[in-house]
């Protein structure tokens, strides 16, 4: 059998832990380390997509910080709401973020709404910075799922198979009854791990593709990928889940990501097959958008 051949390439995922180490009172945490991480890399990286596409990267700089500020809490906002009987209870722990409990639907909501208020103040089409963004996103939540690692949490059913995941009795007490004599789980923080990084390898072929004339795209295509691409994996690796967020019999992250392949392919449909742009907060003859010169223009 295919698991027989498997057996000797297994291994065993183990978390060491939330904690990186301690500082007096202090306990610095995997968690906000990754979530730092993710940023800082993002914002580099739209950075040199936007000097690549000729737009000044400074602009990148401004709207991370709007995007920060309308992400994470919006993240944890909307983790607390669908799970508020448990902190009902413990009203404390509202704010404990660093204890994990974000929800990435919630961040990517959060970020839109600031993404389209700074679009609109800056007078730069919102459209033009999703595209620059959405590789970044992807990139930056492959590797926010590890803090799911480290803190034993967003993990599948029970499973033997070579890649399983231990899962240590006390982060397995929230878990249906039948679940809670099983150890080894699915590693579904790496499933998502693995997927965003192919799409993020999709979105960034895409884009230097377009850069060298192979194909062009219209403005909206890379965000709207993303959104098609990033919502079916979601859809799977959502179903093996133990702790999704749930709304009656309905997980939410499948239902919002349902949603979301419909409206990415609806709006690949109005792009390319009617042949339109999509509507933005700012006219193309509104924009305020900084081009940096060509490195001819630079020398002449």
């Amino acid at each position: 059998m295919l698991l027989n051949h498997l057996a000797p390439l297994a291994f065993q995922f183990t978390s060491p832990g939330p904690i990186i180490f301690r500082l007096g009172p202090l306990a610095f945490r995997w968690y906000g380390l990754l979530i730092a991480s993710a940023v800082l890399i993002g914002v580099t990286l739209s950075q040199y997509l936007a000097q690549r596409r000729r737009i000044n990267p400074e602009t990148i700089g401004d709207l991370a910080i709007w995007l920060v500020i309308g992400a994470i809490p919006s993240a944890r906002l909307y983790y607390v709401l669908f799970q508020w009987q448990e902190y009902a209870e413990n009203p404390g722990d509202i704010m404990a973020i660093w204890k994990g409990g974000i929800a990435i639907h919630g961040a990517i909501l959060g970020g839109l709404i600031a993404a389209l208020i700074f679009a609109k103040i800056q007078k730069i089409p919102f459209w033009q910075l999703a595209d620059l963004v959405a590789p970044s996103l992807i990139l930056g939540q492959a590797i926010g799922r590890w803090g799911n690692f480290f803190n034993s949490e967003a993990f599948g059913g029970p499973t033997d198979l070579p890649w399983k995941l231990y899962i240590p009795p006390e982060s397995r007490n929230g878990l249906p009854p039948a679940y809670r004599q099983f150890e080894y789980f699915h590693p579904t923080f790496l499933y998502e791990s693995l997927w965003d990084l192919m799409v993020f390898g999709l979105l960034l072929t895409l884009f230097f593709r377009d850069l060298q004339g192979k194909r062009r795209l219209k403005t909206g295509t890379l965000f709207l990928v993303y959104m098609v691409a990033y919502s079916t994996g979601r859809i799977w690796i959502e179903g093996l889940r133990t702790d999704s967020l749930m709304l009656g019999p309905l997980r939410i992250a499948q239902v919002v990501s349902l949603t979301g392949i419909i409206l990415g392919l609806l709006g690949l449909i109005w792009l390319y097959l009617l042949d339109r742009p999509l509507p933005d907060v700012v006219s193309a003859n509104q924009s305020n958008v900084k081009q940096l010169p060509d490195d001819d223009d630079e020398h002449n």
